[in-house]
């Protein structure tokens, strides 16, 4: 215990400085190219996608199958569903409040912005908590390097998808006249709930082992979520001019995510 939450604290601490990184573009760059942003936003819901599957839903069967009595389907699709409903409940929520403040249906861009900025330190929870969990299964498995490996690799992903998410809170709030210093400083917020959720998942996953594979079920749900509902579709914008530039932005993000897992874990 002593080890696993410090190391899950500087494991969310790096994947909020990478936000942070990401957020710094706006001080660089006079505007990136929408196209260049979809790049990223597509390479994001790759790491993302290919993080949910070898980084959580595979660990959490192999988990089920080897310490719990029951099926392994039932606690990844329960955990899964779980992780889906919270996002989309989370979503849902996030809009009624914003269409409150409107007084009206439909929305300007700086709405959307609030939405997008609020969407992703939403999710940003549940991605600190996975990368705390994974941390704070290392208690269960006697810190073998299998398992640290995995954790990294886990870290890895999601502060890879941390970069391009930092810049596309950060550009869009310039971009509506916000002044790059505070462009910046919002950009990088949203991250800053990762290493505290990360703190207190590795807590639960050391207090609450019996329940790590339902955890790691549900963060591949909300990251699937948020992949499918909020990057790919973003990324689509310049589809028509570029057919396949965000398309293989998620390749390559899968890809990448991939080759670490399997090459590292």
């Amino acid at each position: 215990m002593d080890n696993v939450l410090p190391a899950a604290l500087l494991a969310t601490t790096g994947t909020w400085l990478i936000t942070a990184l990401g957020a710094a573009t706006v001080l660089f760059f006079r505007r990136i190219r929408q196209e260049t942003l979809n790049l990223m936003l597509g390479f994001a819901a790759g790491v993302m996608i290919a993080a949910s599957f070898w980084s959580l839903l595979q660990p959490a069967v192999e988990l089920t199958e080897r310490h719990l009595p029951i099926p392994a389907f039932l606690t990844v699709t329960g955990g899964f569903s779980g992780g889906v409903l919270f996002m989309w409940g989370a979503d849902r929520v996030i809009t009624a409040i914003r269409r409150r403040a409107e007084g009206a249906e439909g929305g300007s861009p700086s709405n959307r912005i609030l939405l997008l900025v609020l969407s992703i330190t939403l999710h940003n929870i549940p991605e600190g908590l996975a990368v705390g969990v994974a941390f704070g299964a290392l208690a269960g498995s006697g810190y073998s390097p299998e398992a640290l490996m995995g954790a990294v690799t886990i870290a890895a992903g999601i502060g890879l998808q941390n970069f391009p998410e930092g810049a596309a809170v950060s550009l869009p709030l310039r971009r509506e006249g916000c002044s790059r210093s505070r462009s910046f400083w919002i950009g990088q917020a949203s991250g800053l709930v990762e290493p505290l959720a990360g703190v207190a998942g590795a807590a639960a996953a050391v207090y609450m082992r019996r329940l790590l594979p339902f955890a790691l079920s549900f963060a591949a749900g909300t990251m699937i979520l948020v992949a499918v509902h909020e990057l790919i579709p973003e990324c689509q914008q310049d589809k028509k001019a570029h057919p396949y530039r965000a398309t293989m932005g998620v390749m390559g993000g899968f890809l990448l995510m991939t080759l670490l897992d399997l090459a590292l874990g």
